[in-house]
């Protein structure tokens, strides 16, 4: 064991991000995770590298959109009763943290990491060899009410003006035009040009963890939960005995509140599940298409066209309800030509979310060696690449990129 020995702790694009990041700078990387890389939550998404995505998702604040979420009228929304009591206080800290003077606070810090994403990713695509895995071509958002689409368009020319995040307002015709597959008409639709789409997300995470590995990184099948302090080193068990190192970086998205608890710390995450399904073909879409009204991706996967839902508020491990899923695919066949489902059954994940929306990323407030980076909701994969240089910038003790204050751990208290 060395001084600069590190054992990162998850293998999704957060932990590959901050492993190449590490590795970059002269540390002795180790990846453990009890899986192979990109196997989890990394997995399941719209494979999307979003550089639009400049402002977090908010909590509702108009009674009519909390009504239908409340009685499971929408499809952007659901929850588990179960789920509710363990919700209520970060929940109530996330709507607090939606107040207009605190979200403005908020965006500047989430918008100072996504402006690096693509930044990040292109070198780490190049020396992964990873090009065939990638579209430029951005992803468009599909209104079906004229009412939407100006609220849509409005919003884009305003990240446009505020953020320079490029667009194009497509009117029906020009849609219909763009997205021929697309049988039922539509008011309009916001292209969003800027963001990558990454036709395999899980394949994209396994190449960048081969990539750490051929930088001199090592990559084990171990249990997080064996995480200790032995004496001056962090320690874990993995199936090729126990390892020690100078640091440990917690990078275990949804269960990474699990572990913390162990040493003393009770960070407010709470689980956002998502599903998602192939269906053979991809349907004849160019880009990946939001539609909207149904709360849902459709995007041209290698595997098939790959169907996601919104977000699904349950307990860490709750067995799977794809209610929305469900929905979703009816939906889907009534706007394209939907193949026969590729999975015997849906695919599940979870959502590692915060109060104030942005992640935890720095080193342990109590513990000497251990640093955090997690919390990332719904962009770890957009971000995993340009947060894993933050916290690797930290962890050398160089400058960093942007001011860290807003994702410090201690902010929790």
């Amino acid at each position: 064991m060395t001084g600069r020995s590190v054992i990162v702790l998850g293998a999704g694009m957060c932990g590959v991000g901050a492993a190449y990041h590490l590795l970059a700078r002269g540390f002795d990387v180790t990846l453990v995770d009890r899986g192979p890389p990109g196997r989890e939550t990394s997995y399941g998404n719209a494979g999307l590298i979003q550089r639009e995505c400049v402002e977090p998702h908010a909590f509702p604040r108009d009674v009519r959109t909390l009504l239908n979420i409340a009685l499971g009228r929408g499809n952007e929304a659901r929850y588990h009763l179960a789920a509710l009591p363990g919700l209520v206080s970060p929940l109530a800290r996330y709507w607090w943290n939606s107040r207009p003077a605190a979200y403005r606070r908020i965006v500047a810090g989430y918008e100072a990491l996504i402006r690096q994403c693509l930044a990040e990713h292109a070198p780490m695509i190049a020396a992964a060899g990873a090009d065939d895995l990638i579209m430029r071509t951005g992803w468009k958002l599909m209104a079906h009410s004229a009412e939407s689409f100006d609220a849509e368009a409005e919003t884009a020319h305003r990240l446009s003006r505020a953020f320079g995040v490029n667009s194009t307002i497509l009117d029906a015709a020009a849609f219909a035009a763009a997205e021929p597959a697309i049988r039922q008409p539509v008011a309009g639709a916001i292209h969003w040009t800027d963001p990558w789409f990454v036709r395999d997300p899980g394949a994209l995470v396994a190449r960048y963890a081969a990539l750490v590995q051929r930088l001199g990184g090592r990559i084990a099948t171990g249990d997080a939960a064996s995480l200790r302090r032995a004496g001056a080193a962090w320690s874990v068990d993995t199936d090729g005995g126990r390892i020690d190192a100078a640091s440990a970086v917690v990078a275990l998205g949804p269960w990474s509140g699990r572990l913390l608890r162990r040493f003393g710390y009770r960070y407010p995450l709470f689980i956002k599940r998502g599903y998602h399904r192939h269906h053979q073909g991809d349907s004849g879409l160019r880009t990946p298409v939001l539609d909207l009204q149904a709360g849902t991706v459709l995007a041209p996967m290698a595997r098939g066209l790959r169907l996601t839902t919104g977000a699904e508020f349950a307990r860490l491990g709750a067995r799977p309800t794809p209610v929305q899923l469900a929905r979703v695919e009816a939906r889907a066949r009534r706007l394209v030509d939907l193949g026969a489902p590729v999975e015997p059954t849906p695919w599940l994940g979870n959502r590692p979310c915060t109060p104030d929306m942005l992640p935890v990323i720095g080193a342990a407030p109590r513990h000497a060696g251990l640093w955090f980076h997690f919390g990332h909701a719904h962009q770890g994969f957009t971000l995993g690449p340009a947060t894993g240089r933050l916290l690797a910038e930290l962890m050398q003790g160089e400058v960093p990129f942007t001011d860290p204050a807003p994702y410090a751990p201690a902010r929790f208290g």
